[in-house]
């Protein structure tokens, strides 16, 4: 991987997520596994979830639960940050395979690389 976990855990400690969250592990795997291969973000419940459950030794459910618990708290604290990592106005709070693509996309941004971004907020990207 081109990123270490330890940037991107300095990147959700920049929107203000700290350690004490379950979420803010599962979040950093997943997007970790999302800048490795951008596909997983198509079929999150099938492929991306299950895999982050099966490091962390729990059900895909509680890992979508707080993912979505993350972005809340990124809504609440840093909303602001996460339109400039965006890189546009967010008029909603996004799903949590939105939040997962907005953050592999400014990772990838950082190295030069090419992940796929989501174009509006409402946009699909498979059974988020």
């Amino acid at each position: 991987m081109m990123n270490s976990m330890s940037d991107i855990y300095d990147l959700l400690y920049r929107l203000g997520v700290t350690a004490n969250y379950t979420g803010f592990f599962h979040t950093a795997y997943a997007v970790a596994l999302c800048i490795e291969q951008p596909d997983r973000l198509l079929l999150v419940t099938k492929w991306l979830y299950p895999e982050v459950a099966k490091r962390y030794d729990t059900k895909w459910s509680a890992v979508e639960r707080n993912i979505r618990t993350t972005c809340d708290i990124i809504w609440r604290e840093k909303r602001s940050l996460l339109e400039t990592l965006a890189q546009r106005p967010l008029l909603q709070k996004p799903r949590p395979a939105q939040l997962l693509a907005i953050l592999a996309s400014s990772m990838d941004r950082e190295t030069g690389l090419d992940t796929p971004r989501l174009s509006s907020p409402g946009a699909s990207i498979g059974d988020c």
